[in-house]
């Protein structure tokens, strides 16, 4: 699924800009003009980044930056300030209070886009559209093609998710509740078990090339995707 950018910003040919190239680079886009309307959307489906001005009608950028830090489920939620606050004091104000990057105003959109993709990669590799490769396992994302050992491997649509969910952070464990709220959304509400039924189905997917064995059930913590099957 592509990335979800929300932009907050008040000048309105200013987020139609930055809109049009987001959605061009194949991004899915949401707009506010003030923070309240910002707070509806991240409380409502939470982005994968937020293109954040610092000059808004009822509170301040860095305000809604700080609250967004403060938040345990938006803590690590990249923010990109896009502001005309040019000088060196207000730069490292923005990022001491937790803004990933800062880019002033006049910019150019296509160094912004390629800013947003460089956060989303450091952040969420499984929203990039860069191949993803396991021990001889190949995800692509823009074909949506697996392939393991050359042999082309046919795959579901959610496990095709959960397989990139995984592919992106090998070696961690990840609890059933971690992968419900990466894979099928963090306000999706769905038992902890439908996790252990797609696992089950993404193994019978991996098993022609046999790399079912990469996907390791940790007990008492969830699944892990191994970067070398055990011997």
């Amino acid at each position: 699924m592509p990335a979800t950018i929300l932009i907050v910003e008040d000048e309105p040919a200013i987020a139609e800009l930055v809109s049009l190239h987001c959605r061009h680079a194949g991004y899915t886009v949401k707009v506010a003009h003030a923070v309240l309307d910002a707070r509806d959307i991240v409380d409502e489906t939470l982005p994968d980044l937020v293109v954040l001005d610092w000059m808004l009608p009822d509170k301040s950028g860095i305000d809604f930056a700080r609250e967004l830090r403060r938040d345990e489920r938006t803590r690590d939620l990249p923010i990109l300030m896009l502001t005309a606050r040019a000088a060196e004091d207000d730069k490292v104000r923005g990022l001491e209070v937790g803004a990933d990057d800062y880019v002033t105003k006049p910019f150019s959109p296509k160094e912004l886009v390629a800013r947003i993709k460089a956060l989303l990669r450091r952040a969420a590799p499984d929203v990039s559209e860069e191949p993803l490769e396991v021990a001889g396992l190949r995800l692509e994302p823009a074909s949506h093609r697996v392939t393991g050992h050359g042999i082309e491997l046919k795959i579901g649509p959610t496990e095709f998710r959960l397989l990139r969910f995984f592919m992106a952070r090998p070696e961690r464990v990840m609890t059933r509740q971690a992968l419900l709220d990466g894979v099928w959304g963090d306000h999706v509400f769905i038992e902890e078990r439908t996790v252990d039924v797609h696992v089950r189905r993404l193994r019978l997917a991996l098993e022609p090339s046999g790399h079912d064995a990469l996907v390791e059930t940790v007990r008492g913590g969830g699944y892990r995707l191994r970067k070398q099957p055990l011997r």
